[in-house]
């Protein structure tokens, strides 16, 4: 199997530790990962603003740089989402406008071997101990893009369940929205900050050391509001806690 990482923008302007986790992580478990240096964005905050056709050359673009592998992988829910959820819509749009199936053949390559890290761990190498060490008391969010897009299920909470060491603690209104969604933070601060803060309290409320999530696009929304809010809480991403062994304790 030729697994390629499909990092992010966000992590790989921002959380690049993230992206070595994974890393470290399948390669832990007897996968071999490439990550193919001509991937950038893949159009998701120019479609969900509405700029559908100047995603259009993005997508392609991700499916010319991701074609020839057997999966690709992501610690993104939102990104996985917009890959297998959007991109065939993409196609189907320019289709039905008359601009030819091109777009739709080369995008209907890519949707169905794109997989969000703990749905490749679960459904696709069949395992949810991972030999991962976490002494910590975790509460885990549920981004909304692997909830209610991906449907990921119980996938991330199993794999927690499964790490020695950690204790994993029930997030109060975990289907709740953490309040980032991209632009909507821009366009509705107000909102976003209050339901951010929303979402840190309940965190708070279960005694957890680590707020734990699958997508960091939400933990920096979550993170900032923490230290406004002066927690003593820390975000951090799932991979970076299934790549902790207690040879390599992350902290």
């Amino acid at each position: 199997m030729r697994v390629a990482l499909f990092l992010t923008c966000v992590n790989d302007t921002l959380y690049p530790d993230t992206g070595r986790a994974v890393v470290k992580l399948l390669t832990r478990l007897g996968v071999e990962v490439d990550f193919p240096m001509a991937q950038t964005c893949c159009g998701q905050a120019h479609y969900n603003t509405g700029y559908r056709r100047e995603a259009e050359p993005l997508a392609r673009h991700f499916s010319d740089v991701f074609g020839e592998y057997d999966a690709i992988v992501t610690p993104s829910g939102s990104c996985g989402a917009m890959v297998r959820e959007l991109y065939p819509r993409m196609g189907a749009r320019a289709r039905a406008e008359g601009r030819g199936s091109t777009l739709a053949t080369a995008l209907a390559a890519v949707a169905p071997k794109t997989y969000e890290l703990t749905e490749f761990l679960v459904d696709v190498l069949g395992v949810t101990d991972v030999g991962a060490y976490y002494p910590h008391r975790v509460t885990y969010h549920p981004s909304c893009h692997g909830l209610r897009g991906l449907r990921l299920g119980d996938r991330p909470q199993r794999l927690l369940a499964a790490v020695k060491g950690l204790e994993l603690a029930e997030l109060p209104g975990a289907q709740e929205c953490c309040g980032f969604g991209g632009t909507f933070a821009l366009k509705n601060a107000d909102v976003s900050a209050a339901m951010g803060a929303d979402k840190v309290r309940n965190a708070e409320s279960t005694g957890a050391e680590v707020l734990c999530a699958s997508d960091n696009s939400c933990l920096l929304h979550l993170g900032g509001t923490m230290t406004r809010l002066g927690t003593g809480m820390r975000p951090v991403h799932l991979a970076e806690i299934l790549a902790s062994t207690e040879e390599e304790p992350a902290l």
